[in-house]
């Protein structure tokens, strides 16, 4: 780089031949006529050859200068790209990987809500059910549904869960009483307990050993809404579908199971930004009686 011309005459040499003019070279440039005048001989002095023809109140470029008034623009443009780049504030990254029906149902709007106090922290929201995403490096959080131990893992309780049945209100109205589920298909999910539930409903039924296992609660849902059976559902994500009338509750009864938890490697520890979301959603579900609106 020892024969680099001078890189002040750069950004006037560009103007010059962009604009047809010194004068509007130096009006652009903030400059006077004569500061763009010197620096353009400056330049061509320094390259040996002319870049403009001058004329009347104009200059046109020589076929030298057409050359190189390509070369210095790509220049100029990656030299303010570089400079855009390092200019712009630094955004600090949130990667979370949730259950997929909370991630829906749940945490969208809190995401959303969170971010518009704090715009510079980027999030990136993806679902899953198992522990992979946190343990392959590929989430920094996960929102996640079960017990109290996270081999590996830090965990908070986000809030404590009920389940109960839901299903269509056409399905609905053959069911009076917990007895009549009998000859119902029950829809199932791996980490949700029927025997439980019958049990608080004042039934001695065992685990359903047939029926339609589902591992996304939403699909279950969805299969609930569309009359394919009686679902157990966690209140949380079932109440969406209750307050829009496309599922009811045919009982009353209900009873604990899991909890909802945020999972995370150790490291987030180190994370300033990424604890202050943490408790800003367990502040969030502690105001709301440890049960998210």
């Amino acid at each position: 780089m020892h024969d680099l011309p001078p890189l002040h005459t750069l950004p006037a040499f560009e103007a010059a031949a962009r604009l047809g003019s010194f004068l509007a070279a130096a009006e652009a440039l903030h400059l006077t006529p004569s500061a763009i005048s010197h620096r353009i001989k400056q330049l061509e002095e320094h390259l040996g050859q002319p870049l403009f023809e001058r004329r009347h109140r104009a200059v046109v470029l020589t076929a030298a200068g057409r050359r190189y008034l390509a070369v210095v623009r790509e220049a100029l443009l990656r030299l303010d790209e570089a400079s855009a780049v390092l200019r712009a504030p630094r955004r600090e990254r949130l990667r979370i990987s949730a259950a997929p029906a909370l991630g829906s149902k749940w945490l969208v709007a809190r995401v959303a809500e969170y971010q518009q106090g704090h715009p510079d922290l980027e999030f990136t929201l993806g679902t899953a059910t198992g522990l992979g995403p946190l343990l392959n490096g590929e989430a920094d959080i996960g929102l996640r549904y079960g017990e109290e131990e996270w081999p590996g893992l830090l965990a908070w309780k986000l809030f404590e869960e009920r389940v109960f049945p839901v299903c269509s209100p056409t399905l609905a109205a053959n069911l009076q009483t917990p007895t009549d589920l009998d000859g119902v298909r029950l829809l199932r999910h791996p980490l949700l307990s029927w025997s439980r539930w019958f049990a608080a409903a004042g039934l001695r039924r065992p685990e359903p050993a047939s029926g339609p296992t589902y591992e996304d609660a939403l699909l279950m849902l969805e299969a609930a809404v569309a009359g394919h059976g009686v679902a157990l559902m966690a209140a949380t994500l079932a109440q969406p579908y209750l307050d829009e009338g496309r599922l009811v509750r045919p009982f009353a009864e209900d009873c604990p199971d899991r909890s909802f938890y945020i999972v995370a490697p150790p490291a987030v520890q180190e994370k300033p930004a990424i604890m202050d979301f943490i408790r800003w959603l367990l502040r969030c579900t502690r105001q709301n009686g440890q049960k998210p609106s």
